[in-house]
């Protein structure tokens, strides 16, 4: 079962637009595929799921991880993981809900995370520890990007997260260190 914890404090306003996310990302695959999202997107604020490229997307597929988003009921259900993200979820994410996937503590947070990247709509960079398993601190770097059916109104995530696989799987619990903020 997966916990969440956080670091991110209390929500400060956005740390700049969307070229500084650019450059403050460090690793080369998210750099690439928030360079795809932010092409895809063309003259709209954010792009949807056909906006963007499958074979563009193919070399980062194991980072990549995503979520529809219900603005009536709020409700984030599973829509896309890649093959690192696989291992630790089991066959009822897509089209599960996030509620599911998360114990109560962990879920209002990773809920309220999510809400605010597609309400506000921002754009999302962590850094540090992105979970831990079995007592290992797994860090890496992860974005999240809104996506958008109309280009205007967020009704998904796409998310992306390079890090070391650990070493064993099992129950692990999830982290929001060194949350940023950017303007699209």
């Amino acid at each position: 079962m997966q916990q969440t914890t956080t670091s991110q404090g209390a929500f400060r306003p956005p740390d700049g637009n969307f070229e500084t996310l650019l450059s403050r990302i460090k690793s080369p695959a998210l750099r690439a595929v928030a360079r795809h999202w932010h092409e895809a997107r063309a003259n709209k604020m954010m792009p949807s799921w056909t906006d963007l490229s499958t074979s563009a997307l193919a070399p980062y597929e194991k980072f990549l991880w995503g979520f529809a988003y219900d603005r009536e009921t709020g409700v984030f259900t599973g829509q896309l993981a890649g093959s690192r993200y696989g291992k630790w979820i089991d066959a009822n994410y897509y089209g599960g809900k996030l509620k599911d996937f998360h114990p109560r503590t962990s879920y209002e947070e990773a809920q309220e995370l999510l809400t605010r990247i597609v309400m506000t709509p921002l754009a999302g960079r962590s850094s540090g520890r992105l979970f831990t398993v079995s007592d290992l601190p797994v860090t890496g770097e992860r974005i999240i990007l809104p996506m958008a059916t109309d280009g205007r109104t967020a009704d998904a995530i796409l998310g992306a997260s390079d890090y070391v696989p650990p070493p064993l799987l099992g129950p692990f619990v999830m982290a929001y260190e060194n949350c940023e903020w950017y303007r699209i």
